[in-house]
């Protein structure tokens, strides 16, 4: 990985993280004027994550390594790997003693949330080591995806019994194992590129885990025709976005 691509990655880590603090927007919007901003964001996330997916991440990949059985399975460990680690912490709230009322979900969530930022910090700077334009729609994939999961990250410790104030430090703490993810990434890959090879379709796998499991599943809560028609529109803009991304490198 160059001194470039490492600042690129680092820069973008940093940024990411910083949007932990995005539950500050709890504070100053009205809840009806924030579900339907955020309704909004899921849909042009889940139209991103997919883009990028399909659109960068892979194609870079099968161009470099060609399409072999080991893109299919490296993007399946992907899918499979978001999938353990969803069971695990919904398996922990479940098992949570009793005693600990509400509160013992609300730090189940704070851990899945870090295991969550680790993986962040692990795709870009996977992304950015297989190229730089890659690395910046793969951070604009994973923020705009950040946006409503840190919102509803927020609300979780305030339902916990946190105050706002403490949920805010949490959250921002929990971001900053991204930068973890990050640095172990960079160490790993200066010893073999190679695991590029691995990491950029399980990257992928991740994403449209991410996408189709826990996004599209909440854009058909609502089924009014104006809000599925303005859905539609964002899922789309946020593959164009991408598109548009590709054709410019």
């Amino acid at each position: 990985m160059t001194g470039t691509e490492a600042l690129y990655a680092i820069g973008s880590v940093v940024l990411v993280s910083l949007f932990s603090l995005v539950g500050i927007l709890l504070l100053l919007l009205q809840e009806k004027i924030l579900n339907y901003v955020v309704l909004l964001l899921v849909s042009f996330s889940s139209g991103s994550l997919f883009g990028n997916a399909f659109i960068h991440l892979l194609p870079e990949t099968v161009a470099r390594n060609g399409f072999t059985i080991w893109v299919s399975i490296y993007t399946l460990s992907g899918i499979a790997g978001c999938f353990v680690v969803e069971k695990f912490v919904h398996w922990r709230h479940v098992h949570s003693p009793a005693q600990e009322g509400v509160e013992a979900f609300a730090y189940m969530n704070l851990l899945g949330d870090a295991v969550h930022n680790l993986l962040d910090g692990v795709v870009i700077v996977s992304a950015y080591a297989l190229d730089i334009s890659v690395g910046v729609a793969t951070t604009i994939a994973i923020l705009f995806h950040e946006i409503p999961q840190e919102m509803g990250d927020f609300g979780v410790l305030v339902h916990g019994g946190l105050s706002r104030k403490k949920a805010l430090f949490f959250n921002f703490v929990t971001a900053l194992t991204a930068l973890i993810g990050a640095l172990l990434t960079m160490v790993l890959i200066n010893f073999s590129q190679q695991l590029t090879v691995f990491l950029i379709p399980f990257s992928a796998g991740t994403f449209i885990y991410i996408a189709g499991s826990d996004l599209i599943p909440q854009l058909h809560k609502e089924n009014e025709v104006r809000d599925s028609l303005l859905q539609l529109v964002f899922f789309t803009l946020g593959i164009s976005v991408m598109l548009v991304l590709h054709l410019g490198t």
